[in-house]
Formats: structure tokens, C-alpha cells, sequence
């Protein structure tokens, strides 16, 4: 008998998927290939039987950072069942909270890490300013995606953002990072690996004096080979924090010619499966081998 595949995405809005390809439609066409049933499916859909399926394959779950209580209660619930989940629901847990890149850094890897306002704190600059050593530091939720209530301050827009912070922070606690300038100067790198093994990347660029790389804030993504430097880092990374996924997307900045991370992205990724002619049959091998 045919394994069922059930293909993890969510209920579009078009906030995150507006002018892309549908990635989702190329995993479903990618099973249809290679003899598998499946059907794309949104987490959040309190009607769905998920226990008729074989495996799952969370894929574009572009929505958890916003129901991210509901996300979790979903993640108990699909573990109970003990289906098999690709990214599996230990790791997507680990990485849902961006806590883990302090952890990280603890280890001694070279990541853009930064310390955590904690929910119900004062956001006090004074003390941003000592812990960043920076003028500039961008403020994030702990559990994010998007670019969703993202800020670049300083000394000189503290005012304009300090409200707006507080009244955030009374909801979620925040991650506090050094602005890197050489993201809005040079772009940041995304390498994909599959299985482990490294794939292909992008370099995304922000648009003009802005410092968001994501498309739909108008940044450009352009297809590179990566240098041997870059791509040892990142497989580091891949072997140390993701070694048993299907996919991961190492994101980084090159500093002074170091590269550093910036995301290690494990849920969701945009995986720029159509902008370079290996990314689909590398996904396609990987996936026929985890689930044959």
C-alpha cells in the first residue's frame, strides 16, 4: 500500500508568500513522482485527522510565530500520535525560540547572539547600549519569523520605539542584537543543506538604506557559489545542531572575512527551490531516502 504523506503548511494570507514560487505545490509534485500520496494541509486546521497519515513534512508553517501557543499544543498533540515528522518535533521545538542562539554562542560557535529583554521587563537603552557595545542593535521577538516587529534603534530613535517596546514586552519577551552593517552593505548569505549534505545558496540584499533582507520588504536574491570558508562554517553547524534533518537553511553574515550566523532555520525555510537547477533533484534525493 501507498504511504500517505501529509505536506505541513498553513492558511495564507499572503503576508509571507506574496511573489514567490509555491513551494509547497513542488514538495506535493515531488511525492506525486516518486509514488507517494499527499496532500497539503494547514497546522492549524482543527478538522484535519492526522493520524491517517504515514509521515509528515513540515514545510510552511509561515504562520506558528503568531499562534505560537496553539503551534506548540499542535506539536504535543502530532507527537502523541508518533508519526514520523520531518523536521522532527524535538528540533522544530529547540528552534521555534531564538534562545537557542545564545546557546549557541555559549558554545563558542560564531553567531550573532545578543541577551533577552524578558517578558514584563522595562526596556531601559543605557543598558542596551552597554550590553551591545553599539550605537545600533535590532530588537526581535524571541519567537519570530517575518520580520514581524522588528526594530533597528539607537541613542537618537530610543523615543520613537521605547513605548511600542513596552507595551510588546508586557505580551512575549524580546532578543536584543548588534546591528550588523554588513547585511545592509553586502547581504546575508542562505545555505541549504538537505540531509546534511550542502545543496546550494543565495545571497539576499536589502534594499537601499534599509537593513531586511526578506523579498517582500524589496530585497533581491541572487544564486552564488559560496567560498570554501562559508561553506565549512556552515556545514559545522548542520553537524552540530541539525545533523539528523532533512533540511536546514544556515543564514549568515561574512565580518572582516569570518562568517558569522545569523539564523539557523529548521521549520520553515523559503528554500529557493526554483532558482537554481540542483535544488530540486537534491530535495527530491534527500526525501526519497528518508522516506523509501
Amino acid at each position: 500500500m501507498k504511504k500517505k504523506i501529509g505536506i505541513v503548511s498553513y492558511i495564507s494570507t499572503g503576508a509571507y508568500d506574496a511573489n514567490t514560487i509555491d513551494e509547497d505545490q513542488i514538495l506535493s509534485g515531488i511525492l506525486k513522482d516518486l509514488g507517494f500520496e499527499n496532500e497539503i494541509l494547514p497546522w492549524s486546521d482543527p478538522k484535519v485527522q492526522w493520524e491517517e497519515f504515514d509521515a509528515l513534512l513540515i514545510k510552511s508553517v509561515w504562520d506558528y510565530f503568531d499562534y505560537y501557543p496553539e503551534f506548540l499544543d499542535w506539536l504535543d498533540r502530532i507527537e502523541s500520535l508518533k508519526i514520523p515528522v520531518l523536521n522532527d518535533i524535538k528540533t522544530i521545538r529547540w528552534n521555534s525560540n531564538k534562545r537557542y542562539l545564545i546557546e549557541m554562542a555559549e558554545k563558542g560557535f560564531p553567531v550573532i547572539s545578543g541577551f533577552v529583554l524578558e517578558k514584563g521587563s522595562k526596556p531601559d537603552f543605557s543598558q542596551i547600549k552597554k550590553e551591545m557595545k553599539s550605537g545600533w542593535t535590532v530588537v526581535k521577538p524571541l519567537v519570530s519569523g517575518g520580520a514581524k516587529n522588528t526594530f533597528k534603534i539607537s541613542e537618537e530613535n530610543w523615543k520613537e520605539y521605547a513605548g511600542k517596546l513596552e507595551e510588546l514586552l508586557k505580551e512575549e519577551a524580546f532578543i536584543v542584537q548588534p546591528f550588523v552593517k554588513e547585511v545592509a552593505e553586502i547581504g546575508e548569505y542562505s545555505l541549504i543543506f538537505f540531509n546534511g549534505k550542502f545543496s546550494h545558496a543565495v545571497l539576499k540584499t536589502p534594499k537601499k538604506e534599509d537593513f531586511r533582507v526578506q523579498h517582500y520588504f524589496g530585497g533581491t536574491i541572487q544564486v552564488i557559489q559560496p567560498s570554501n570558508k562559508i561553506l565549512q562554517i556552515a556545514q559545522r553547524f548542520v553537524e552540530q545542531f541539525a545533523s539528523n534533518s532533512l533540511y536546514a537553511r544556515v543564514d549568515g553574515v561574512e565580518i572582516a572575512g569570518e562568517f558569522y550566523l545569523m539564523e539557523l532555520e529548521l521549520i520553515e525555510p523559503y528554500l529557493f527551490l526554483g532558482l537554481t537547477g540542483e535544488a530540486i533533484p537534491n530535495y527530491r534525493a534527500a526525501i526519497n531516502q528518508r522516506l523509501s
